[in-house]
């Protein structure tokens, strides 16, 4: 091998060490990936938070258990149960209450009692757009997200929980949302150290309500996600 080949080999292998380093880095949760949420101006302009929920919010992070990834082995979407069962029992599927609930001008298709959502306008959060949705063809323009996405629960804690508690989880209200369908499948199992909306104005919304959930669930963050959502809150003061 030539001098110039030999030099090339030698830093495909420094390469090599420092991916695996920093691959090691990632799943401990030390730091989040190249271009994630902290590269963004994640901190500005990202609206605010009333003086009480700010607080609820801080103390919900400050009890959170910091520790790396469990890992996804294991990890199918059956595990969190039937996709959108009617767990509250209204005979409407969690999809359609959601759709209900987060859009306005709402539609429902004859002969459902008020169920299954036909039409409605999403101002979505993601995003700031605004978007019509029609039920056909073009549905998945609007998707229901899991705030703290279900691979990243199941991480952070899940694959520890009976199914039934992992069916509430992937069923409950206050961690799903009616959100831009790009924006959903772009997110994937982002976690605030990797992925924060486009709409700035949000972010402080977006990061108390992960909070929250991961609070109400016994769920863990990494030391990435612990330090990102501290900075987030610090910025979602009256002053940030």
């Amino acid at each position: 091998m030539g001098r110039i080949g030999g030099r090339a080999a030698r830093l495909l292998g420094v390469l090599a060490v420092l991916a695996a380093v920093w691959g090691v880095a990632w799943a401990a949760g030390w730091v989040g990936p190249p271009g994630g949420a902290a590269s963004d101006g994640a901190l500005a302009d990202a609206g605010t938070l009333p003086d009480d929920k700010l607080a609820a919010a801080r103390a919900q992070l400050a009890r959170l258990q910091v520790k790396g990834r469990a890992g996804t082995g294991g990890y199918e979407r059956s595990e969190f149960g039937q996709a959108w069962a009617d767990v509250d029992r209204n005979g409407c599927d969690t999809r359609n209450d959601i759709l209900a609930r987060d859009l306005t001008g709402v539609a429902f298709r004859a002969g459902t009692r008020d169920c299954v959502v036909s039409s409605g306008v999403l101002e979505d959060p993601y995003t700031g757009d605004r978007i019509d949705f029609v039920r056909g063809p073009r549905s998945a323009e609007v998707q229901i997200d899991h705030v703290v996405a279900l691979s990243d629960a199941w991480q952070k804690g899940a694959q520890l929980w009976s199914p039934e508690r992992r069916e509430e989880f992937a069923n409950d209200p206050a961690n799903l949302l009616a959100v831009d369908g790009d924006a959903n499948q772009e997110k994937g199992n982002g976690d605030l150290a990797t992925w924060l909306p486009q709409n700035k104005a949000f972010r402080c919304e977006y990061t108390a309500r992960i909070v929250a959930v991961k609070s109400e669930y016994g769920l863990w963050m990494t030391e990435a996600e612990h330090r990102r959502a501290g900075e987030l809150l610090d910025a979602c003061g009256p002053g940030g």
